[in-house]
């Protein structure tokens, strides 16, 4: 009973992800294509809210008193690019990307369930292979 204030949380983010056209592949496609500057304006948006949000926060106590300490990233820029193409082309060949993929389901479009259980998989593979993996 104390996570349904998440779940509330999740479902006005998925009314606003669908009203905003976020999940619509039509709108992905459109971006893919760069045809269209609405998906571009909600993701520069996302990110200058998350910039935001990241600098008010590094003011703020935790739980515990301490201040809120963001651990420095590595430096392996080829990996978060490899990364970033892996997740770019899924996004591109599925039209969703992890977080709408379950919001479609609640709209309707139950083919993404074909989606969800491909990036399960992927993410079980990555699961098994991923001390194999160069990190």
């Amino acid at each position: 009973m104390k996570y349904i204030k998440f779940l509330f949380v999740g479902i006005i983010f998925g009314i606003v992800l669908v009203k905003s056209e976020a999940v619509s592949w039509y709108r992905i496609y459109e971006m893919f294509k760069f045809e269209s500057f609405h998906m571009y304006g909600i993701i520069g948006t996302a990110v200058i809210t998350g910039i935001i949000l990241l600098l008010v926060s590094k003011k703020l106590k935790n739980i515990n008193g301490g201040l809120i300490a963001v651990p420095k990233k590595d430096k392996g820029f080829t990996r978060y690019i490899l990364g970033g193409i892996i997740f770019g082309l899924g996004w591109a060949l599925s039209g969703a990307c992890p977080g709408p993929m379950y919001i479609l389901i609640g709209t309707g479009a139950f083919t993404v369930i074909i989606v969800i259980l491909a990036a399960l998989l992927g993410t079980y593979v990555y699961g098994l292979l991923k001390d194999k993996l160069p990190h």
